[in-house]
């Protein structure tokens, strides 16, 4: 009854059968909703994440606002059905700390300077949960920026890398959350090298710290390809139904 469940087999593959250093199925799309400024779909591996900004616009609460620049406001929020066990409606301390650290992140990016006394909102919904939704909701937070026209240094793809069974691995799955020995989400700016993001749960040593780090940079870079592949089919001309007159 104690047995202990292993997360990587004799053939070097995960739970889910996926190499360590591979990512889970992504899927993103720009613009899905109408009444939102900007706006992002995620599906990733089981999560299902949708994103949407607003602004820039007036500051709610005005006592907020910024002479020199305009805030980054962020909103992340699981919704009760996401989950195996139902999730009680509101704000909890996980959900605030997320959208600190999703609005610090934009915040890095954004070219807040241009919009001063302004707030930009974003809000995030968790729509169904798998592992890795702080990564998954920055990515397509990201991509709502950007849809939504707001000038940006550039996307913010976000990642996390960990370690299961001694084994430094990328893209952390929901049982390699539960019973890993450590998770590492990282969010990283392609044009300039940042890292915007940055924690660790868990026990790394400091060559696995170095290995996951690198692991989770590479990934971001591919799905830095993705986000943009994103936005250039929203606003690409149609490829079908015809020659433009």
């Amino acid at each position: 009854m104690n047995e202990k469940i292993r997360l990587i087999n004799d053939d070097g593959l995960r739970v889910d059968g996926r190499k360590p250093d591979e990512l889970r199925p992504i899927k993103i799309e720009a613009g899905v909703l109408d009444n939102a400024d900007g706006s992002a779909y995620v599906e990733w591996g089981n999560n299902k994440v949708i994103a949407a900004v607003y602004g820039p616009r007036e500051v709610q609460p005005k006592y907020l606002q910024n002479s020199a620049k305009a805030i980054v406001q962020v909103n992340y929020n699981m919704a009760a059905f996401s989950g195996d066990d139902r999730i009680r409606p509101g704000p909890n301390r996980r959900a605030t700390e997320i959208s600190k650290i999703t609005a610090e992140a934009l915040e890095n990016v954004i070219l807040t300077n241009q919009f001063p006394r302004t707030s930009i909102d974003v809000f995030i919904e968790i729509l169904e949960a798998d592992a890795g939704t702080r990564c998954a909701g920055l990515t397509a937070a990201s991509v709502a920026v950007a849809d939504a026209g707001i000038p940006m240094i550039d996307l913010v793809p976000s990642c996390a890398a960990g370690k299961a069974d001694d084994q430094v691995v990328l893209d952390v799955g929901k049982l390699e959350d539960n019973i890993g020995q450590a998770d590492l989400p990282v969010a990283y700016v392609p044009r300039t090298g940042e890292i915007v993001l940055l924690q660790m749960d868990g026990h790394l040593t400091r060559d696995e710290f170095e290995k996951a780090l690198n692991m989770a940079i590479e990934a971001c870079k591919d799905i830095h390809a993705l986000q943009q592949e994103a936005l250039k089919s929203r606003y690409s001309p149609q490829k079908e139904g015809g020659d433009a007159e």
